[in-house]
């Protein structure tokens, strides 16, 4: 079909039989009409001048015949339309158990961003491979005075989950490029100043162990109000992630049936109870169940305590962990887990209170208490195979990134051919 204006304005150009190069404001635009469709496509040629825009616009129309002619389509679902058939599909492998709801949520949020950064409403197929170059730059510009707090590491994951939606889109023939090039990013370093700025220390680990219990505490106190008792709640969560060193999803998916009492232990004048957890494997990052003991500091005896106050029947522990068995341990109701944004409000009101400085410029994150928990085991000597049994990992990601990189490990591995003699550090 030609096109039916046969007398223009100057701001109209005729570009071959059936489309047309005209101005809105000071941009030019193109129209052309696609017969397979029975529809004008429109789009900005991004350009004031009008002899660019001539050129651009037949470039656009070549293009456009070919992609007919090889039998592809112009008009498109949008880019919010493609997030929501990938995670519509995403959903579908947690359902499998293929993938953990964590993981999930976790692709939900990259996308979030992604959108935002390329807008909800933009054609799939009208993105071109360098849509995406300055991602990075988008994700970590400053914002007013402040700079947002976005690691590298964290660009580049999101990317990589940008990546996999647009190879399975372009599968489903919703895009005609199956990724973006995004720009390379410097390389980092993940070794030692990484895991040493990012966790804590034992006297920091003391001090927040004392706050959280305070918060706890204040917060029980207004346990009337329903943002008192998400407060508490959250508190006690940020507690048994320090003494556990979980991922946040397992923590969260954690039920009262997934953990029992050990007796009652003295070691060293100190007395302390242990708690044997069990990490089930649909819960699990690797997807394999593990189980492990630790010293509970009180923690879950505090959760407890607060899964009670749902449940007024006078009863012993015994019989309300009996009852709530299937019930989450980090929950209001006992069915829907704690947000995440609350654990990271909570978090950093815990740090103020425990007076740890720099959280920012340290990167200080919930997860650093996993950072923590590892570090602490390897210079503790216990072998990688342990800890990496025990943290549900693998034994390599232990040795990289862990076990030959904390000070205190390094220090042990200089002095292992040495020995005190009458307080004299002597080679064996």
């Amino acid at each position: 079909m030609s096109l039916k204006k046969r007398e223009f304005n100057d701001d109209e150009i005729p570009i071959f039989e059936d489309a047309l190069v005209y101005k809105r404001g000071d941009y030019w635009q193109m129209r052309m009409w696609l017969n397979k469709e029975h529809k004008y496509a429109r789009f900005s040629l991004k350009t004031r001048n009008q002899s660019t825009a001539i050129d651009k616009a037949k470039l656009h129309y070549h293009e456009l015949m070919a992609k007919q002619l090889s039998g592809k389509t112009y008009f498109s679902i949008t880019t919010q339309d493609g997030v929501d058939m990938y995670l519509e599909q995403r959903m579908k492998d947690v359902e499998a158990e293929l993938i953990v709801i964590g993981r999930y949520k976790t692709i939900a949020t990259h996308l979030k961003h992604w959108l935002k950064f390329i807008h909800k409403d933009t054609k799939l197929k009208e993105l071109e491979r360098t849509d995406c170059e300055n991602y990075y730059h988008s994700r970590t510009k400053v914002k007013g005075e402040e700079k947002l707090k976005v690691s590298q590491i964290t660009v580049e994951h999101e990317q990589s989950t940008i990546n996999s939606m647009m190879e399975w889109l372009y599968k489903k023939n919703e895009t005609y490029i199956d990724k973006f090039d995004f720009k390379k990013l410097k390389p980092i370093d993940k070794g030692l100043e990484e895991n040493r700025r990012q966790t804590f220390t034992d006297a920091e680990i003391a001090s927040i162990d004392k706050a959280i219990k305070a918060y706890i505490e204040e917060a029980e106190k207004e346990l009337d109000g329903a943002l008192a008792l998400s407060k508490a709640i959250t508190g006690a969560y940020l507690g048994i992630l320090m003494v556990t060193g979980m991922r946040r999803g397992e923590l969260l998916q954690q039920k009262w049936g997934d953990i029992s009492d050990m007796e009652h232990k003295q070691a060293l004048n100190k007395s302390f109870d242990l708690v044997k957890i069990t990490v089930r494997g649909e819960t699990s990052k690797v997807r394999k169940t593990r189980r492990f003991v630790v010293r509970d500091n009180r923690y879950y005896s505090i959760a407890l305590r607060l899964t009670r106050q749902r449940h007024k029947d006078k009863m012993t522990d015994e019989q309300l962990k009996e009852l709530v068995k299937t019930e989450l341990i980090f929950s209001a109701d006992g069915k829907k887990s704690i947000t995440t944004r609350a654990i990271d409000h909570h978090f950093k009101k815990v740090l103020e209170k425990a007076e740890i400085k720099d959280v920012d410029g340290r990167g200080l994150v919930p997860y650093s208490f996993r950072h923590y928990f590892i570090t602490q085991r390897v210079n503790s000597n216990l072998p990688p195979s342990a800890v990496a049994e025990m943290c549900g990992t693998s034994i390599t990601q232990i040795e990289k990134t862990y076990y030959h990189t904390t000070e205190a490990k390094m220090v042990s591995n200089a002095l292992a051919d040495y020995e005190y003699v009458d307080g004299i550090l002597v080679p064996k």
